[in-house]
């Protein structure tokens, strides 16, 4: 189960590099419409590439710049949203506040679509969310992680709050779903992001631009987060032989550069738009790292359960732990289930249509097989056979 995990979550980080690379070609198209978007694509590789090649240090460096800039924006943005709500900046409902609560329930809000339309973003908004994972893999290069990783866990519930479903709820309040701007639905015109809409209704000049400018250090961001976890990811497979040997070798600056070099050729599908277009592209990518990134949390749900069952059933203290969760057996038990619902569901819609989109349907579903015939493959080959909770090694004597 391990190894089958290890390559889908280095398969996984590896396309969403692809995945952000094809987001840049998009986003830059605003600037520079006339211009071949692989340019873009090979420019922005490299530059990750360059910063995963230089050391752990370099990609922490940038990922703080990059979050910097982002963190700031999404501030501004909840500032000024929480400002024209309540009507004293331009741009809210005349009514004033209760206008804005109004958009709410306007048509067939707040869940236009319905069940399908709520499980088809499902996974757009998962993939946005993957990451928060990071935390573990970094941290065999962070200082002090007995101590530094438990503060970045306990952090991620209330920056997912501000961030994510606060921001959100403010589109939600200034912007109806029924929006003409938004039903554009244009992949490459960044003028018609939520947040660009929020902006120039406070009658901000030149909002698209600026935000231009973020969601282009954001999708920079998220590829060389990616980088380094996939980079790691295999290093770490190929270091306890679930992978070849020559990914473990790393250079005098301990960067595992024969693994960053494969993850960088995985990446290099983004160079498919000199084939099709990038609209295709991207939403192909992107519900091939969105599916993998579920199979990868589905993994972490049954992992942390048999954790705690095993730690139960060897009567381990569980103060000894820096981090423990909260709301056993629950928490595990529901993030199971909410992901496998998703995971399965996903593209429900398409199936049962007079005509379906076997493209489509292949590239959202093609990583539940792989990761099966990997698992499965590996257990019949190497005999292995699930460890019992009174056998589990909780302490890493080993």
């Amino acid at each position: 189960f391990g190894f089958a995990l290890g390559w889908n979550y280095w398969y996984n980080w590896a396309v969403t590099i692809a995945v952000d690379l094809v987001a840049a070609q998009l986003v830059m198209a605003y600037w520079f419409p006339g211009t071949n978007g692989m340019l873009w694509s090979a420019l922005f590789l490299a530059l990750m590439f360059g910063l995963n090649a230089l050391s752990a240090k370099g990609f922490g460096e940038s990922e703080f710049w990059f979050a910097a800039i982002k963190v700031t924006t999404v501030l501004v943005f909840i500032g000024i949203g929480v400002l024209m709500i309540f009507g004293i900046l331009q741009g809210g409902a005349p009514e004033g506040f209760w206008g804005n609560v109004a958009n709410f329930t306007a048509g067939d809000a707040p869940f236009a679509g319905g069940f399908a339309a709520l499980i088809g973003v499902a996974m757009v908004v998962g993939f946005s969310f993957q990451g928060t994972e990071l935390i573990g893999i970094a941290a065999g290069e962070s200082e002090d992680p007995g101590k530094n990783v438990p503060k970045a866990v306990r952090k991620v519930f209330w920056r997912i709050l501000l961030f994510y479903v606060f921001a959100i709820l403010i589109i939600g309040l200034l912007i109806p779903y029924t929006d003409p701007k938004l039903l554009r639905n244009n992949l490459g015109d960044i003028a018609v992001s939520p947040f660009t809409l929020v902006f120039e209704r406070a009658g901000l000049l030149g909002a698209a631009a600026v935000m231009n400018a973020v969601v282009l250090t954001s999708v920079l961001s998220a590829g060389n987060s990616g980088m380094y976890a996939s980079t790691r990811m295999l290093y770490a497979m190929a270091s306890q032989g679930m992978a070849p040997k020559l990914f473990a070798r790393v250079n005098s600056r301990g960067v595992p550069v024969m693994a960053l070099i494969a993850t960088t050729l995985i990446a290099a599908m983004c160079f498919f738009t000199n084939v099709f277009s990038p609209g295709v592209v991207y939403i192909w990518l992107l519900n091939l790292s969105g599916m993998c990134g579920f199979v990868a949390w589905l993994g972490i749900a049954i992992s942390h359960y048999r954790f705690r069952k095993g730690c139960e059933a060897q009567n381990f203290d569980m103060n000894q732990l820096p981090y423990k969760a909260a709301a056993f057996p629950f928490g595990p038990i529901f993030a199971f289930v909410l992901c496998l619902v998703i995971t399965l569901g996903q593209n429900y819609e398409n199936l049962i249509k007079d005509q379906i989109d076997w493209i489509g349907a292949i590239a959202t579903y093609i990583g539940l097989p792989l990761f099966l015939a990997i698992w499965f493959g590996y257990k019949w080959i190497k005999g292995t056979k699930i460890v019992k909770y009174e056998e589990m090694d909780l302490r890493g004597s080993d």
